[in-house]
């Protein structure tokens, strides 16, 4: 059995084939972590080879939570697959989920509602747009991770989430990566390669 999972999330118009190139270098890093990256359930609507996990036609602030709420049982329906392939249904604290973009929405929509207290949640150049009823794990750790020169979701998204997330009693470290625009950097994923070490492998040394 692996001592932890982690679970990828991509943005709008991806798959999960985006994160191979992380997956393997993790998978060298963290050898006794799961890793999966699994597709959204939606086709983009702008190119019927990628995927989304909402629609972003139209999508403006004041749509935006509705279609995440709308989102949410294939989001859980494809988390749910991944976390039972794995084996461990029954062992949510001891999985983390790692989201870029539209990823990150869902991710810390899927924290911050309460539905899946994981142990932890990496949100990379993300925002927090959910209903604002609230009813997270206080046990779940929150990292955001987000470059100041990102044209696409401004930093300060990050920033209020960092703002909203702690409000509520949760523990969130914000990591503001200068001149930084929308993309992981080597940087940002070593840095979420430490923050899962720290919840998932405490007694590891850092590679």
């Amino acid at each position: 059995m692996s001592a932890g999972l982690v679970i990828f999330l991509h943005g709008v118009g991806s798959r999960g084939a985006s994160f191979a190139p992380l997956l393997a270098q993790w998978g060298v890093n963290l050898p006794t972590i799961a890793l999966a990256a699994p597709d959204a359930p939606f086709t983009f609507d702008l190119a019927p080879d990628g995927r989304q996990w909402f629609s972003i036609k139209g999508v403006t602030e004041a749509n935006r939570t509705e279609r995440i709420v709308a989102a949410r049982q294939a989001f859980d329906d494809t988390l749910q697959s991944c976390i039972s392939e794995a084996g461990f249904a029954n062992r949510l604290d001891r999985v983390v989920l790692v989201g870029f973009s539209q990823g990150s929405i869902m991710a810390l929509d899927a924290a911050v509602s309460g539905r899946w207290p994981v142990a932890g949640v990496v949100a990379f150049s993300g925002r927090l747009a959910s209903s604002p009823v609230y009813a997270p794990s206080t046990e779940t750790r929150i990292l955001l991770i987000h470059g100041d020169a990102d044209p696409i979701i401004p930093v300060q998204e990050s920033q209020r989430a960092a703002q909203t997330l702690t409000t509520i009693g949760m523990t969130v470290t914000c990591d503001i990566l200068p001149g930084v625009g929308h993309t992981l950097t080597a940087s940002g994923v070593r840095r979420a390669q430490d923050f899962i070490q720290s919840l998932l492998l405490p007694g590891a040394s850092a590679s």
